[in-house]
């Protein structure tokens, strides 16, 4: 049993209309507010009832009001009491008073929404750290997360996602058996030389079932599929033959793509944007659906390059490895861009084109994944590779 009179401080007690939830009539009651641990405790006194029992409540059993500013004052605050009702304050002013003598302090949350420079450093920081999750935390958990991806899956989804270019862009090759044969042989040679290489094995024990497939019908290109398939075009196959390449540019451009497979780009690429996305869902609520796909498409362009570079880096180990020269497959990835542009008519056959001449737009580069052609083509004709330790 508490009377208004047992309370701290007769001036802690604030004036409130109070509704029980058991009458829709208000009770006039005093709010008295009480320092506790962990946040203030609250009392609600009767007033038509002296030395009646009064209602005790901790700073957990209320559901206290919003944030108040001094500027933009409340005309009445209104407070929670859960299972008790509500009360109603149009002392404002003394509520807060009484609230700030309990021991009160503003949460983050509160001092973020009366305070433009506290909500402002709260933004920076938080964009900050999804930078950093972006830029940083993916691509590292994608490439721990992969090691756990089994080969059996990245097989079912590279003869799937083959099967479905074959329905669509690709056709069947035209290349004469014989040259098909002879390729495959190299490619062989390559994939031996990397079971011998165990410092080129990012994921030890990762053994993908190799092959080499030819196709054509999407211009001069080769590309990997996880789980150890290449697919080479028969026009990549005929710019090295007008450009007067041997077969060296061929098992260079092998390299890269056997760097993909072994590397997992593909996997870790599926992982890094389903980690984006599982990242922004949690941080950002209901908007992370649509910032997510559009996330998602520059974390694939950026990503990319960034594989780009390690399969460059491998191609090179491996291509080393194989006493083999990588200068070939520089001029190959020139002619390569060269012959895009031209529609596949070389305009001087025999002649790569030099490395700087017919850059593509800067804008386009920057949007490529494969930028800095010209600077990687250099960089391979003098067996070396931008990022490689």
């Amino acid at each position: 049993m508490s009377a208004p009179g047992d309370t701290p401080a007769a001036a802690a007690l604030v004036p409130a209309r109070w509704f029980d939830g058991r009458s829709s009539q208000a009770r006039a009651v005093l709010v008295g507010l009480h320092p506790a641990s962990g946040g203030p405790s609250l009392s609600v006194h009767p007033v038509a009832a002296p030395g009646g029992e009064a209602l005790h409540l901790s700073w957990r059993e209320v559901g206290w009001p919003e944030a108040w500013s001094a500027r933009r004052p409340q005309q009445r605050v209104v407070v929670d009491l859960h299972a008790h009702g509500s009360l109603e304050i149009d002392a404002v002013a003394a509520w807060h008073s009484a609230l700030a003598a309990a021991g009160d302090r503003p949460r983050l949350a509160q001092r973020m929404q009366t305070r433009w420079g506290i909500f402002l450093a709260m933004l920076l920081v938080g964009m900050l750290g999804l930078a950093l999750f972006y830029r940083y935390g993916t691509p590292w958990l994608a490439t721990q997360l992969a090691r756990w991806v089994p080969l059996g899956w990245e097989t079912a989804l590279a003869n799937h996602g083959l099967a479905q270019m074959d329905d669509g862009m690709l056709k069947p090759s035209a290349l004469p058996r014989a040259r098909q044969e002879a390729l495959r042989a190299r490619f062989q040679g390559l994939t031996q030389t990397l079971a011998m290489a165990p410092a080129l094995q990012r994921y030890p024990g990762y053994a993908p079932q190799w092959s080499l497939a030819f196709r054509r019908g999407m211009g001069a290109n080769a590309f990997a599929l996880p789980g150890g398939t290449v697919v080479l075009t028969d026009e990549i196959v005929q710019v090295a033959e007008r450009q007067g390449l041997g077969d060296e540019a061929l098992v260079g451009v092998l390299a890269h793509e056997i760097g993909h497979v072994a590397y997992r780009h593909t996997t870790r690429m599926l992982v890094q944007q389903g980690v984006l996305q599982m990242g922004l869902e949690l941080a950002l609520g209901d908007v992370s659906g649509l910032l997510s796909s559009g996330s998602a498409l520059l974390t694939a362009m950026s990503y990319s390059r960034a594989h780009e570079r390690e399969a460059d880096c491998f191609a090179l180990g491996l291509m080393h490895r194989a006493a083999l020269p990588t200068a070939p497959m520089g001029d190959l990835l020139l002619a390569m861009v060269q012959d895009a542009r031209s529609g596949g008519k070389d305009p001087q056959p025999g002649k790569a084109t030099e490395p700087g001449q017919d850059e593509a737009h800067p804008i386009w580069s920057l949007l490529s994944s494969h930028p800095d052609t010209a600077e990687r083509a250099r960089a391979l004709r003098a067996g070396q590779a931008p990022g490689c330790s």
